[in-house]
């Protein structure tokens, strides 16, 4: 896809997802090669600005519209994401087992919803419905995971 029709793509979305005007995005494509994400975000909740980043040389999600609509789920999410994050900080003391275990919690349910919700507004709106399946290549198959367990009996 060029870089001109992922930046409609973006401009769509901003909109479509209300982020703007009330936030100032600015899409930029990352040319590093040893960039190993497909998209990331840096973020100024204060002034309510933040940069969409895209790898655009080597992608690892087919459906480039999938992951600017993940990215923007991830700035509709961020104030709650804040406050889980400073509830966590508050609660538990950094480095000990539980601060990890709720930090690791909080971040793997953060990005399942982030990718449901993507997921379900693609289906609605995106002009490629056809989800990436690039991490899951990366993946062990469920055989190799479970193979050499023991039985239970």
């Amino acid at each position: 896809m060029e870089k001109a029709e992922i930046t409609a793509l973006f401009d769509k979305y901003i909109k479509k997802l209300r982020i703007t005007p009330s936030w100032d995005v600015r899409l930029e494509f990352v040319e590093d090669p040893s960039w190993r994400k497909t998209g990331d975000f840096k973020i100024d909740c204060d002034d309510r600005k933040a940069i969409l980043m895209l790898n655009a040389v080597n992608p690892t999600q087919e459906n480039i519209e999938e992951v600017i609509v993940h990215e923007l789920m991830h700035i509709k999410m961020y104030p709650l994401d804040q406050v889980t994050e400073s509830l966590i900080m508050s609660c538990f003391e950094e480095g000990t087992a539980a601060s990890n275990f709720a930090y690791m919690q909080f971040f793997t349910t953060l990005e399942q919803t982030v990718e449901e919700l993507a997921k379900c507004f693609l289906y609605e709106f995106g002009e490629d419905k056809e989800f990436s399946y690039g991490r899951c290549r990366k993946e062990k198959s469920f055989n190799d995971l479970y193979e050499g367990l023991k039985s239970i009996d």
